[in-house]
């Protein structure tokens, strides 16, 4: 497309908000509106052509229609129904002449079986866990049958539905005490000579989430028919209360008593670990052609070209080989408050031209130019310590209602080098550009997303913006040299973690001593990293997904068979998908039905 870009879009940027009077604003303000419709639907804004489009879109209002009506998440029955599906929509699409379909109709029809097998695995470890947690909440599957019979339509019977909260309450109520008395190291049988209940924390805190979801479930079945059905209300409203009143009771123990959490402070990060099996399929859906052992060996590989590295921006700093007292150093170098807003605004614009000026991708004016700056909350803080981005991008930043420490660790992690090593990574030409293109090229591929090709783009435009001489100072190269050890770093930490090698508190101290967070970034780093929020690969998939990337770079532009700009716009046109099969694409093979990932991008 042409670059309508106006000449205050492209004004010399200003290295920081301080000491300086009007900033350019952002190019929207000026910008001809004319300029945000395409002059023509060239293959940047339209989808390449698949032939099973329309079935993968189908796949997914079907699945969702399904999840809709069996809601109770994790219940025998929707466990079933979606286990039947998914082998039915395998019938299906076995069914489909294969070598009929051109490299995109194939990339679909792989991507495809490969969610298919994931979705039955996923469903195998659910119904595992089911099974571990089932000591604690053994009344599971009658309190999903209620909300199960009322999405069937059967009538309900007050009086039999009464009876089941009673007995629910009498079983929450012997749990506990069972519990309570196990926790009790000279603990001993009862007269019957059963044995004291016990759980683990990982089994506890799980239990407290899918305890959390089924009373949801249960809230929803009690209000349809409460003030509605007069029979209803007067056998079931007492039963409901004083199960209530035992769920309440009964999770506080589980959270205070079985795993560790303390009214008002901070939750600790217990984690669920997947452990060998479950990495090793994770690793197959990802389409990653190696062990766990061999992906900890090409982090420490990469790591030690970063340790190279920081000696060197440590001794033009002043401070020798020791790297961690240059760090603290450039920690120092932070805005005042108020200031970080302006900070990014100006990062982001310096980042845009970086790439124009060099045409090393498609940056439509739309994608340049709508896109904002939010702030984000002290709790959400926790989780989040940096920046986030998509749509828009998501600043850390002390806030006046944090403790003075915390300001103190919040300043120093978001300091001005660091962001400028991150700001092009949330927005252009990272996540915000894969945001726009997503839901214009190919958007039926969303539901292929994974990580490596998510945050595997925004980390290769790290390794790119770092060959090309972004870095302006040794500073700024220990910023960018910060976010390249931390990749290698969650490769390590997370799949040590999965693998039951490694506790949280160790994945903490492994990112404050081997990366140079702040205690409070890198538990903030570990806690989003297992409390669920992420797929067990997610953290790893950012150095290994640019890693694969390198290699296609090397494989596809350093030839002279593309420019930049070719390579990097027809990623973004395929949409999202594994990377191996983005080398497919763009090598325009027809790979066979049986295809497996063999691809060694890292040797």
């Amino acid at each position: 497309m042409p670059n309508v870009r106006p000449a205050l879009a492209i004004a010399a940027f200003l290295v920081s908000v301080r000491g300086f009077g009007g900033p350019p604003p952002s190019p929207a303000a000026d910008r001809p509106t004319g300029a945000y419709v395409p002059p023509e639907l060239s293959l940047m804004t339209r989808p390449q052509a698949s032939e099973l489009r329309e079935l993968v879109d189908r796949f997914v209002a079907d699945r969702d229609e399904l999840l809709r009506f069996y809601s109770v998440d994790g219940s025998a029955l929707q466990t079933r129904r979606m286990r039947e599906f998914y082998g039915e929509w395998r019938k299906r699409l076995d069914a489909i002449a294969y070598e009929s379909l051109g490299t995109e109709g194939r990339v679909d029809w792989l991507l495809m079986s490969r969610r298919l097998d994931y979705e039955q695995e996923l469903l195998d470890r659910r119904e595992s866990r089911a099974r571990e947690m089932a000591p604690l909440i053994p009344f599971a599957g009658d309190l999903a049958a209620l909300q199960e019979a009322r999405r069937l339509m059967e009538p309900v019977d007050p009086q039999g539905a009464a009876a089941v909260l009673d007995r629910v309450t009498k079983q929450v109520l012997k749990l506990q005490d069972s519990l309570q008395t196990g926790l009790k190291t000279d603990a001993a049988k009862d007269p019957k000579g059963a044995a004291p209940l016990t759980a683990s924390r990982i089994v506890a805190y799980r239990s407290v989430a899918a305890l959390g979801q089924l009373r949801e479930s249960l809230e929803d079945w009690y209000k349809f028919y409460d003030g509605y059905d007069p029979s209803f209300g007067w056998w079931v409203r007492t039963s409901h209360g004083k199960l209530n009143e035992a769920l309440d009771a009964y999770v506080k123990f589980l959270r205070e008593k079985i795993i560790g959490i303390e009214p008002g402070k901070d939750e600790p990060i217990v984690g669920d670990p997947i452990g060998r099996e479950g990495l090793d399929a994770e690793l197959a859906h990802e389409m990653i052609g190696y062990s766990p052992e061999k992906l900890l060996a090409i982090a420490n590989r990469e790591f030690a070209w970063c340790d190279t590295e920081l000696r060197k921006a440590s001794r033009e700093i002043g401070c020798g080989d020791d790297w961690k007292a240059a760090m603290e150093k450039v920690k120092q170098d932070h805005v005042p408050p108020g200031g970080q807003p302006g900070l990014v605004r100006d990062l982001a614009l310096e980042a845009i031209r970086f790439v124009e000026d060099r045409n090393l991708v498609t940056i439509p004016p739309l994608a340049a130019d709508f896109w904002r700056v939010e702030m984000m909350s002290p709790e959400r803080q926790k989780v989040a310590p940096f920046f986030l981005g998509g749509p828009d991008i998501l600043v850390a930043y002390p806030a006046d209602s944090m403790d003075y420490d915390a300001k103190l660790q919040s300043l120093k992690a978001n300091n001005v080098h660091f962001a400028r090593a991150t700001v092009f990574h949330e927005l252009l030409p990272g996540h915000h550009l894969q945001y726009y293109y997503e839901s214009r090229s190919n958007p039926h591929r969303e539901l292929f997303t994974t990580p490596f090709w998510v945050e595997g783009w925004a980390v290769w435009w790290e390794f790119q913006f770092w060959d090309l001489g972004f870095p302006k100072s040794p500073e700024d190269r220990m910023g960018m040299l910060f976010w390249r050890t931390h990749r290698c770093a969650r490769i390590i930490f997370s799949i040590n973690f999965h693998l039951g090698n490694w506790t949280p508190e160790q994945c903490i101290d492994y990112l404050v001593d081997r990366v140079g967070h702040e205690r409070a970034s890198a538990t903030g780093e570990v806690r989003r990293s297992f409390n669920g929020t992420f797929p067990p690969l997610y953290q790893a998939g950012y150095m290994l997904g640019a890693l694969q990337l390198r290699e296609l770079h090397h494989e596809l532009v350093a030839p002279g068979g593309m420019t930049d700009r070719q390579f990097h716009d027809a990623i973004m046109a395929g949409g999202p998908m594994p990377i191996e099969l983005v080398r497919v694409r763009l090598k325009g093979e027809k790979p066979p039905r049986d295809f497996k990932p063999e691809w060694r991008f890292a040797e």
